[in-house]
């Protein structure tokens, strides 16, 4: 799931990142924003939470970004804003920092 706040007096978008899962130990986000580095995702210790990280990222743009669960599954965001096609065969998610997006 995707969470945007816009901010009005900046040229960026805080995108609030989460990712469900009860079996999952360990989450990254991976995204090409920071230039594909692992961000590490932080889980709530109530039971169900989501786990989370936020970015902010320049507004009017789009990036595509990857989950990488327990170091090693990549897997899509099904909230993410769309889907393109990757050199590997498959697809990465993309969020949008258009506005109205």
């Amino acid at each position: 799931m995707l969470k945007k706040r816009f901010f009005k007096t900046k040229d960026d978008c805080e995108v609030t990142f989460e990712f469900e899962s009860d079996a999952a130990t360990a989450v990254a986000l991976v995204c090409e924003a920071n230039d594909w580095q692992p961000v590490e995702m932080k889980k709530a210790k109530t039971n169900g939470s989501p786990f989370k990280t936020k970015l902010r990222l320049p507004k009017g743009e789009q990036f595509q970004y990857l989950y990488l669960v327990d170091g090693q599954n990549w897997v899509n965001d099904k909230a993410a804003d769309a889907q393109w096609p990757n050199e590997y065969g498959a697809t990465n998610s993309v969020v949008s920092t258009i506005s109205g997006n």
